[in-house]
């Protein structure tokens, strides 16, 4: 934990980017028990929860899953081969009256969940999972 801490903390080089082992502390293992843990902590802090589109093809399947698109806004980023399938998931459908246009994503820190945008643009074709076994983002 602490080397992957490390090596996202060397490249994730801005002042409102904080690298933390968060969840280690907190001793959480399903999103929706971090956030009902983190979100209490900091009130006067505007969160968003980033995911890639294949986990939103599959977010009926986490634990709460309802929860966490409740209680923060959501920005759903584009993933090779994944959009469209994104855009018919059952989360999708579940929350369509609280989709935002693309062109509204800046402003998502700044609405009241449940809301939530789809982002799309340059792609690069390889998981997270293939990078952390390639060992790549080790400095």
């Amino acid at each position: 934990m602490a080397r992957r801490i490390g090596a996202c903390q060397a490249l994730a080089q801005h002042p409102k980017v904080l690298v933390t082992g968060l969840e280690a502390d907190l001793g959480t293992r399903y999103t929706s028990e971090t956030l009902a843990r983190l979100l209490p902590l900091y009130p006067g802090v505007k969160f968003v929860w980033l995911m890639g589109a294949d986990n939103l093809v599959q977010l009926h399947r986490w634990e709460n899953w309802t929860s966490i698109m409740d209680n923060i806004p959501v920005g759903v980023l584009a993933r090779p081969g994944q959009v469209v399938k994104a855009g018919l998931s059952r989360a999708a459908r579940s929350y369509a009256r609280h989709r935002l246009p693309m062109g509204m994503a800046p402003s998502l820190a700044h609405r009241p969940a449940p809301c939530w945008c789809l982002v799309t643009g340059p792609m690069v074709d390889i998981s997270s999972t293939s990078i952390r076994n390639s060992g790549a983002w080790i400095r």
